[in-house]
């Protein structure tokens, strides 16, 4: 055989093929697409606007408040234990101030500097004095509500 032959058959085998393929699909049945109406592009409108401006402002929000309380009441330590503890501090200057801290049963009485810590005593811990409470006697407040309890009691008592 002859390569030209060959070739012209195989052209021709492909295009038998190619016919028999075509007439097989156009006998198979159809279904029609439905039509889809073009949907109109989505555009970002303001209320989409709106509430993401919303939601970025509450995440900020929130961000500024952890980090307020963080600072306002301080990260606790996984440790726990605390090795120096502050008694108690005192102003003295504008720059200057007293600081006692308990530190292994002892107190250090400290002299505190913008650029320097002096130890001005060491004495031995002592149970520290009750704080004065918002609603102790000792604080004039305290004493308004003491005596307001008082006279309300003593008015109760009056009138039963």
């Amino acid at each position: 055989m002859n390569l030209t032959r060959v070739s012209s058959l195989v052209a021709r085998g492909t295009a038998l093929l190619a016919l028999g393929l075509h007439a097989a699909h156009a006998a198979l049945p159809t279904v029609p697409t439905p039509v889809r109406e073009a949907a109109p592009p989505s555009a970002v409108g303001g209320a989409g606007l709106l509430q993401a401006g919303f939601g970025m402002a509450a995440v900020v929000g929130l961000i500024f408040l952890c980090a307020w309380l963080a600072r306002r009441f301080g990260l606790q330590r996984l440790g726990g234990g605390q090795v120096v503890k502050v008694v108690s501090t005192a102003m003295v200057g504008p720059r200057e101030r007293v600081v006692v801290v308990e530190v292994a049963g002892q107190w250090l009485v400290l002299g505190v500097t913008g650029s320097q810590v002096n130890t001005l005593h060491t004495l031995p811990a002592q149970a520290t004095p009750a704080a004065v409470t918002p609603m102790s006697p000792q604080n004039p407040v305290g004493l308004f509500a003491q005596k307001l309890r008082d006279s309300l009691a003593g008015k109760a008592r009056a009138t039963s």
